[in-house]
């Protein structure tokens, strides 16, 4: 049974106990780690009881596959159903779970299984979603309607509200990690030092953008063709102390992303389902600009601007010129080539 969005969000609140398994995943590592903890309370009051919880590395499965059997059979000190935790689970392991779930015990330890990003090929997916008896709960980044009621949910929690333009601010500024939200609300919180209304001026001045946020911004400019856009997020992205060689890497990896989708695209798939099947997701903010980029750019121009910015990385390595001025010109070039229509 695979899970995801709303009904993902359900199973977290009320999970399904008389299944014998659940597979955390995604590229949302704090979203993973929260609803591991979430389900963990459902099975038992306290999870750091040791004598109801049992955690197990998925390498230790792997080298002895009976004792995710044995453990799930095994009763506990003073009654109660066990939990047993599996963590850094990999299609590695996916045999050892398929032969598992095929015949789990019934009323057994119910066995939580935290994986990272798993594409919908990976081997161990397949097997909790394959199985009756198993959920496979999928953890992605938040879109911009459950990010808003996220973020407005941990402002309540702080006795604080958000305006549209304040809001407005932490979506865009947040949003990638449901852990690095929950920092920064805190931080917003002890920044405005009561209860009240937040105002876009509180976000700007406690609320950082982060260096994702300042490379993102570069490398979407260029890939725009926005040459003022691309001055300013530049600047910043040099003075929040990120690296020339950091910029253009960034850089590189979207016009990347471009040219995977273009391939995509020629191959017949519509820019709509390409930029579904990408990962990590676009996000959302950017989703627009990002469907515009594909219709501007071509895949001749797109493999010209990777061979650029690959170029001005290596010249930042391997001479005297100054990376900063080297990093500016490439990205002005790949500018340039992003105002050209396609023929």
């Amino acid at each position: 049974m695979y899970l995801s969005g709303a009904k993902a969000e359900s199973f977290v609140r009320k999970p399904d106990l008389t299944l014998a398994a659940a597979l955390i995943f995604g590229p949302d590592r704090g979203l993973v780690r929260e609803r591991m903890a979430a389900i963990a309370r459902a099975v038992v009051d306290d999870p750091a009881d040791p004598f109801r919880v049992v955690e197990i590395a998925a390498t230790a499965l792997k080298a002895d596959p009976a004792r995710l059997y044995d453990e799930a059979c095994a009763l506990s000190f003073g009654g109660g159903r066990r939990l047993l935790i599996v963590r850094d689970a990999a299609d590695g392991v996916a045999q050892v779970f398929t032969d598992f779930l095929g015949r789990a015990p019934q009323n057994g330890a119910f066995v939580l299984v935290e994986g990272g990003d798993m594409s919908k090929k990976s081997s161990l997916r397949a097997a909790f979603e394959a199985s009756g008896r198993a959920a496979s709960v999928a953890c992605y980044a938040d879109d911009e309607r459950s990010l808003r009621a996220f973020i407005a949910a941990l402002l309540r929690e702080h006795t604080l509200s958000a305006g549209a333009e304040a809001l407005d601010l932490l979506c865009e500024r947040l949003g990638q990690d449901r852990d690095q939200t929950r920092g920064e609300i805190a931080k917003l919180a002890i920044y405005k030092g009561g209860t009240g209304e937040v105002s876009a001026d509180d976000v700007l001045a406690s609320v950082g953008d982060g260096g994702a946020a300042s490379l993102d911004a570069v490398a979407l400019a260029a890939g725009d063709g926005d040459y003022v856009e691309l001055e300013r997020s530049l600047s910043r992205a040099l003075l929040d102390g990120e690296s020339p060689i950091g910029v253009l890497r960034a850089a590189l990896r979207h016009i990347e992303r471009l040219h995977l989708a273009r391939a995509h695209m020629a191959a017949g798939v519509n820019a709509t389902d390409v930029m579904a099947r990408l990962r990590p997701p676009v996000f959302f903010r950017n989703v627009d600009r990002f469907r515009r980029q594909l219709t501007a750019w071509d895949s001749d121009r797109l493999a010209a601007a990777m061979h650029q910015l690959i170029e001005a990385e290596t010249a930042c390595k391997s001479t005297s010129s100054p990376d900063e001025a080297l990093a500016h010109r490439a990205l002005a070039r790949v500018a340039s080539a992003a105002r050209r229509r396609p023929q």
